[in-house]
């Protein structure tokens, strides 16, 4: 998929995405230390193995609930660009965060190498994603209806 923002944007909002309590530096020096650690576990390409995680769990599709003479359906829809950014940042800064006995930046390191290789939690919360929209495409009618 092209990719509707820049990289240098892309890598911003990421930042952004990561930075607790308005201490963007601290962000900014995760980051960095994040593209050491993915250099050091010998990929050459950073940046490289970064888009590649980020296109691989961006969500084409989620479920967003919809209420209809009274009843909620789970609708499936797709998903705008700056959306798909969110989610997949979301997802993998969670996964990283949600492993609390070493560095942040070395378990950022390997979600971004895992998500590239289309493994990891991130990936697997895509796939998730997608189960319940294929699982509720039934109510896609109801996306229409406004």
């Amino acid at each position: 998929m092209i990719m509707k923002i820049e990289e240098s944007a892309m890598l911003d909002k990421f930042v952004n995405y990561i930075m607790l309590d308005g201490k963007k530096s601290l962000a900014k020096r995760l980051l960095d230390d994040t593209f050491e650690e993915i250099k050091s576990k010998g990929q050459k390409n950073p940046k490289g193995i970064f888009d590649k995680a980020l296109e691989n769990i961006m969500p084409r599709i989620e479920v967003r609930p919809k209420r209809v003479w009274g009843s909620i359906y789970q609708v499936p829809q797709e998903v705008k660009p700056k959306r798909q950014l969110f989610l997949a940042a979301k997802w993998l800064i969670d996964s990283a965060r949600s492993k609390k006995w070493a560095q942040f930046s070395k378990f950022l390191a390997a979600e971004l190498i895992d998500a590239a290789n289309e493994t990891g939690n991130a990936f697997k919360k895509k796939l998730d994603v997608y189960k319940m929209a294929d699982a509720n495409k039934a109510f896609a009618r109801f996306a229409q209806r406004r």
